[in-house]
């Protein structure tokens, strides 16, 4: 019997998705959708707009320099209330993907000066944000996260050297990482976290 075939999403891929995890099957969404050949765009605004994709669907979800771009508290479009709009998109990863699926995310984190000096960066993540999405008793749950994620991975890395899952470092990015983190300089965390919903 063939195995299923397996899917990918990328979110806010522009014009080139990434597949980290090399399922057969890539999608993204991005907020100015375009072909892409080899991969299905879709178009959505992620700040108010939910995935467009069914429950379950994807292997693994892929967020490059995304989620420091997605506000966490906005007014509700009649002015007397607040939404979560990175809790949002935090249970809409978790909707998506399938139980044992993958959340691969690199995002800037503080202190680097990388996740301010972009005046887009709304979203300033730190080595706990993770805590908010991750473990038995996630802290975000008081603001309406529903998800269940394990986190798999939180480290500090280098950028360019973190864009593909299961690979083991050269002798050469493993130097540039030991080199980066005694300078001061590594700018980006990754996340790879595993949905834990039941199947």
């Amino acid at each position: 019997m063939a195995r299923p075939s397996t899917r990918h999403l990328d979110l806010g891929c522009g014009p080139v998705p990434r597949n980290p995890y090399r399922r057969d099957e890539l999608f993204g969404v991005d907020i100015a959708a375009r072909e892409q050949p080899g991969a299905t765009i879709v178009r959505a605004n992620l700040t108010l707009e939910p995935i467009p994709f069914a429950d379950s669907h994807f292997d693994s979800v892929s967020a490059f320099d995304l989620i420091e771009h997605v506000p966490r508290v906005l007014a509700t479009a009649d002015g007397r209330s607040t939404r979560f709009p990175f809790i949002e998109l935090m249970n809409e990863i978790s909707r998506v993907l399938r139980p044992g699926g993958r959340l691969w995310a690199l995002t800037p984190c503080y202190p680097s000066e990388q996740a301010f000096q972009d005046p887009t960066h709304v979203n300033i993540i730190t080595e706990q944000t993770h805590l908010y999405f991750t473990g038995p008793d996630p802290l975000g749950r008081m603001y309406g996260f529903s998800g269940d994620f394990s986190a798999r991975r939180v480290e500090w890395v280098v950028s360019r050297d973190s864009w593909e899952a299961g690979t083991t470092l050269t002798l050469h990015q493993r130097f540039r990482r030991f080199n980066y983190r005694r300078k001061g300089r590594l700018s980006h965390l990754l996340w790879e976290f595993e949905c834990c919903k039941p199947g």
